[in-house]
């Protein structure tokens, strides 16, 4: 019995660090897979010997906060959902009863309180009886009405998140994010909790409701589904949802399930609430959990193989990933034969060693990640080299979070990352240049710095008898070279590799210091804050760059070989300005969605990835598509056009 409670003692310590980690400062010490595999091996030991000790999370919400932000008690306490990964439980739950099934938002939850109209007050869900005031922050969110036509109280609790489009976008946009945000959630927690509103307003928050306070002078019908359509009226959007009895809900979950794929908003699971609002309060609740709803994850689907080695990638901005490479496995529909390990942490944590047996699944039926690891000789070394330049690495900790960085800045590894992005599509645009391309260019001493590019075709001979290359294709990168020559101000900045500057932070800074280079050459940190979207980390990035004698003289001998074309007039770039567009499904008019994206970006309109009611147009050459971004548009009386309709509205 001691065994028992001691192992209790140690998963209450582990887990409520994890708590601690996930809810006060936005990291993961481990993923959902670990933390649920950790807690239910605790309810089994606490059925087993019938105790639960004082600190367990079985019987405590969240963690306390310890935050500058102003903190207030919730007026009921806002507890967890139990949950299930059994379909057949959810169809004994649900009975003769009727439910509506919803996504479970992977977020972090807001309680708001409206009064004449107008957001009184947003209180974060905290431990579940203490949050942080978030009013400011809320007042910001992209989708949240700003004056409803209810002047009575409403209060209506949501999930704040940020969508994948969008967390992908700014990962594009900063190069460093990823290390510092692991998934949407992390980053949407961070954003909603700024001391200064106006970070948060440039990170895309969207808030959906999921349950709405009686309200006296309203009558629901004795119906959650009521509420939520009065809600709708209002403006609020709400979460995703169906009707279900026992005897549909399996098929519904089905559909949930192959719609993950495909969702824009980041989700852990569905949630199952009674629709009758009476019969679900008769039932009341456990000191944890209300008895009106459960949570249902899916099972993830777990292969078991072996650890085969940990490759280390360099970046081009010094940082150096941990890679699991394994023996190949089916999963989800798919062969996995690699995973990213994120950094020295994970690593470490999973005592990782060559041939281990581990296990891996894919996070939200998606992304490739390591379940855990079975025989943990934790044997992995951490290279004291860098894979690339062979200079001594360095190890870094911030917020307790170690990365492994190699400091040269001459590392051949960022040389040939830096080359590549400098040719690629969206910066210079030369064809022909692979990265294996450019290491032997590099190893033969014909590119050392970005202008070199411009001088090879006077060693035709020597990249001629490089392998892989003959005199077609000599002529073919002497072409591509040469087209490249004429470039935007936009893709001339993106091009030089500045740290966290992606195209469309570009293309901000070119139009808001109107193409002139000089400018943006001699501008401090601060002048580039005064332009919307752009923060003090990128304002540094590049004003730093610029301050470097070496990136000077670059850029220098880059305008020798370089012509700056001017964009299109500001006439036609106002064409579209103003106007929201999301593109799905195929084309065939334009190559790709990026490029489309451009085309609207150049007129002055913006591309989104979802759609919302700010967006004006929906570009799907199928109209009668059965895709939820239709099903969207349609709702909401947003035009659906083709793309023949589009180059109609252009010319």
């Amino acid at each position: 019995m001691k065994d028992k409670f001691d192992r209790m003692k140690e998963l209450i310590h582990i887990l409520s660090e994890a708590s601690k980690a996930y809810y006060q400062e936005n990291r993961e010490l481990m993923s959902n897979f670990e933390y649920d595999k950790l807690y239910d091996e605790l309810l089994e030991l606490e059925k087993e010997t019938d105790t639960v000790l004082a600190d367990s999370p079985s019987i405590h919400v969240g963690y306390e906060l310890l935050t500058s932000l102003e903190k207030e008690s919730h007026s009921s306490p806002m507890l967890s959902l139990d949950k299930t990964k059994e379909v057949g439980q959810l169809e004994e739950w649900l009975g003769d009863q009727k439910g509506l099934l919803s996504w479970k938002l992977d977020g972090l939850t807001i309680v708001l309180t409206y009064q004449e109209g107008v957001l009184l007050k947003a209180v974060t869900r905290g431990n579940g009886e203490v949050g942080e005031v978030v009013t400011n922050n809320a007042k910001v969110f992209v989708n949240l009405p700003k004056k409803i036509a209810y002047k009575g109280t409403l209060v209506i609790r949501g999930e704040a998140v940020i969508h994948y489009s969008d967390f992908r976008r700014m990962n594009e946009d900063m190069e460093d994010l990823d290390s510092r945000y692991k998934n949407p959630r992390n980053l949407c927690s961070g954003s909603v909790r700024q001391l200064n509103n106006e970070v948060t307003a440039k990170r895309n928050v969207r808030f959906y409701g999921f349950s709405v306070a009686d309200v006296p002078d309203v009558d629901f019908h004795n119906s959650v589904e009521e509420k939520f359509i009065w809600a709708r009226s209002l403006g609020f959007d709400i979460v995703d949802y169906v009707a279900v009895t026992k005897d549909t809900v399996a098929e519904e979950v089905e559909r949930f399930s192959q719609a993950i794929e495909n969702n824009d908003q980041p989700s852990d699971g569905l949630v199952l609430i009674y629709d009758d609002i009476a019969y679900g309060r008769s039932l009341g609740t456990t000191a944890k959990f209300p008895r009106d709803s459960i949570a249902f994850k899916w099972a993830d689907e777990i292969a078991e193989t072996t650890l085969k080695e940990i490759e280390w990638s360099p970046s081009r901005t010094g940082l150096i990933n941990p890679v699991a490479i394994f023996d190949p496995v089916e999963l989800e529909g798919s062969t996995v034969s690699r995973a990213s390990l994120h950094n020295i942490s994970v690593m470490e944590e999973l005592e990782l060693g060559v041939g281990d047996q581990i296990s891996v699944y894919k996070a939200n039926m998606i992304i490739p990640q390591l379940a855990e690891n079975q025989t943990r000789s934790g044997d992995a070394p951490i290279p004291d080299t860098c894979p690339a330049c062979g200079g001594k690495t360095e190890i870094e900790e911030e917020n307790g979070i170690r990365t492994l960085v190699c400091p040269n800045q001459f590392c051949s590894a960022k040389k040939i990352k830096l080359f590549s992005h400098f040719v690629s599509r969206d910066a210079m645009n030369v064809d022909g240049l692979s990265e294996a391309s450019l290491h032997k260019m590099m190893d033969k001493g014909l590119l050392n710095e970005l202008y070199d590019l411009f001088t090879l075709k006077e060693h035709k001979e020597e990249i001629i008898e490089m392998e892989g290359f003959g005199e077609k294709s000599f002529h073919n990168l002497a072409d591509a070279i040469e087209r490249a020559k004429k470039v935007t101000l936009p893709k001339f900045l993106y091009s030089l590799g500045i740290a966290n500057v992606g195209l469309s932070n570009a293309k901000l800074i070119c139009r808001y210091f109107e193409d002139d280079l000089d400018a943006i050459r001699n501008a401090e940190a601060e002048d580039f804050t005064a332009i919307d979207g752009i923060g003090p980390i990128i304002g540094e990035a590049v004003s730093g760059y610029f301050r470097l004698e070496n990136n000077k003289q670059t850029v220098d001998r880059l305008l020798q070989y370089v012509e700056i074309e001017k964009r299109q007039t500001e006439e036609t770039e106002k064409l579209l300005d103003g106007k929201t567009f999301v593109i799905t499904g195929s084309l065939e008019h334009y190559e790709n969605r990026k490029q489309l994206q451009e085309q609207i970006e150049i007129l002055g309109g913006k591309a989104t990835g979802s759609v919302t009611k700010k967006t004006d147009y929906l570009i799907n050459n199928n109209k009668n598509s059965a895709s939820s971004k239709n099903k969207k548009a349609m709702e909401l009386s947003i035009p659906i056009i083709t793309e023949e309709e589009f180059m109609d509205m252009i010319k």
